[in-house]
């Protein structure tokens, strides 16, 4: 009897760390593949994350997502946050259709991630100023673009979280975990 493999383990499969990432995409960008990056917490994944990440992927050959890891998101979100823990949050992201790789970074931000990984396209939410953009000058210094994509006006993990609490009387549960 052969062995199916299971559809989960392709997925995680597109989970690196940056120093395994690295000669994976120089070896994409060598044969003329163009690497999209962008990051964020990613705490709860909603319709917008989703089109920002479809929009992203659409400016080159393969889309790497960067999402802070818990310890980053606390530092950034406060105590509360993350929601998700990271390896939930990778998981989730990498089972999307439209996201190639994904690696978790401790940092506050992403400047180190992009240093190492070099890619061609930087992308940020149109919230950004283009010059305030963590990692522009990196990645515009090697000729690479730096882009800007629109987010759908209302839609937020802090906004989702704060209609539940409206809609449920302000109730207060443990952590979550969908590990056992």
């Amino acid at each position: 009897m052969t062995k199916t493999r299971s559809p989960f383990s392709s997925y995680r499969s597109k989970i690196k760390t940056t120093r395994q990432l690295k000669p994976i995409l120089s070896r994409l960008q060598r044969q003329g593949r163009r690497i999209v990056f962008t990051n964020g917490c990613f705490d709860l994944i909603h319709i917008g994350h989703l089109r920002y990440l479809q929009r992203a992927r659409r400016h080159g050959d393969y889309l790497v997502v960067g999402i802070n890891s818990d310890r980053s998101v606390r530092k950034i979100k406060g105590p509360l946050r993350p929601l998700l823990p990271q390896s939930e949050r990778a998981e989730v992201l990498a089972a999307l259709s439209c996201v190639d790789y994904v690696t978790i970074f401790d940092e506050s931000d992403p400047l180190s991630v992009i240093t190492a990984l070099r890619p061609d396209v930087l992308i940020k939410g149109s919230d950004w100023d283009k010059n305030e953009i963590i990692g522009r000058e990196v990645v515009e210094r090697h000729g690479g673009r730096v882009r800007r994509v629109p987010f759908i006006k209302g839609v937020s993990t802090t906004r989702i979280i704060e209609k539940i609490l409206n809609c449920r009387g302000g109730f207060k549960t443990r952590p979550y975990s969908a590990t056992p």
